[in-house]
């Protein structure tokens, strides 16, 4: 049995580019208040 949490649990967000949902990452962890857009490209497409 896998330890840790589903990924269906996990938080989510719509990114405002692509209107595509994007889970919570491990290497947001640190500022997910402040993660807005699902990649880069679409950071840069804005």
């Amino acid at each position: 049995m896998p330890n840790g949490i589903a990924k269906r649990d996990l938080p989510a967000k719509t990114c405002p580019a692509c209107a595509r949902p994007f889970a919570w990452r491990k290497k947001w962890a640190r500022d997910w208040e402040n993660v807005v857009y699902c990649s880069d490209t679409c950071r840069k497409k804005r």
